[in-house]
């Protein structure tokens, strides 16, 4: 999270701008090299985790390009999708209407996380995918009471984010100090952030898993939280392999060398169980 008053103020939606959806934003090479037909490894786990099917009504809370939506009209759920940048509403009505298999199943709004235009209890899914990090706690905190309210009483609110605030915290400036006697340290800059710049403006409240779910807990869901990271497929010698087996699956290191936080949620007191209860 970063230092600072605990009632920020918004990043303005001029911030993101078709280069940061092409650019920056989590999938823009994916997006680009297939105009929206394939996920990026990341989104397609996260969106394997909200399991829609036929039928469902789907809100994706800051949709963006838009691709997370067709996937969803594709399986043939009523999908809704909001943002609160103009650019990313263009982007995402362009991808949608140019496609036979969701005309009519989509609709996308201009709309801020925090007041959704919809009456209460009509989703049995609110999504969102990389979104908690760019919003400040009272924001967070109001995003997330407005998708408890739309949600069913069976629904299922399921959230992406990353980077893990514990890895940038805590293992990453061991990582960059390994890099940098390793002779790399040119691509491990001093703020984690600064890898990808333009997160330096837009991430305001990045969630380790524990953090995560007790915002949840919070606002009322009972939630399965868990850790995961991109696959390595590096070739770096048995030692730095042995090694890097153990951070990335031996509790406690895992949980701060696992760089992305899933979770899915349930309003407190909803009968069913969540995945790996």
């Amino acid at each position: 999270m970063r230092l600072g008053s605990e009632r920020g103020q918004p990043v303005r939606p001029e911030q993101y701008d078709e280069a940061y959806f092409l650019g920056s934003c989590e999938g823009y090479a994916e997006f680009i090299a297939s105009e929206g037909e394939h996920l990026s490894r990341r989104l397609s786990q996260a969106f394997e985790v909200a399991e829609i099917s036929p039928g469902m009504r789907v809100l994706d809370v800051g949709c963006g390009r838009g691709e997370i939506l067709r996937h969803c009209a594709r399986l043939g759920a009523q999908t809704y999708g909001v943002d609160y940048a103009p650019v990313a509403v263009r982007m995402a009505r362009r991808l949608t209407t140019s496609d036979e298999g969701t005309q009519g199943n989509v609709g996308v709004y201009l709309a801020d996380a925090k007041w959704l235009p919809f009456p209460a209890a009509c989703f049995d899914r609110v999504l969102m995918f990389d979104l908690v990090e760019h919003l400040h706690p009272w924001e967070l905190d109001q995003a997330l009471a407005e998708a408890r309210r739309v949600l069913r009483p069976d629904g299922r609110l399921v959230i992406h984010t990353a980077p893990n605030a514990w890895y940038d915290r805590y293992a990453y400036p061991l990582v960059r100090l390994v890099r940098t006697l390793m002779g790399q340290g040119a691509n491990y800059p001093k703020d984690p952030r600064a890898v990808t710049p333009a997160n330096l403006d837009v991430h305001v409240n990045e969630q380790s898993a524990l953090s995560l779910w007790r915002v949840l807990r919070r606002a009322g869901f009972r939630a399965h939280v868990w850790l995961d990271t991109p696959p390595q497929n590096r070739d770096e010698g048995p030692l730095l392999a042995a090694a890097r087996y153990v951070l990335f699956n031996w509790p406690p290191f895992r949980w701060f060398f696992e760089r992305e936080v899933f979770a899915v949620a349930k309003k407190v007191g909803q009968i069913g169980n969540l995945p790996h209860d």
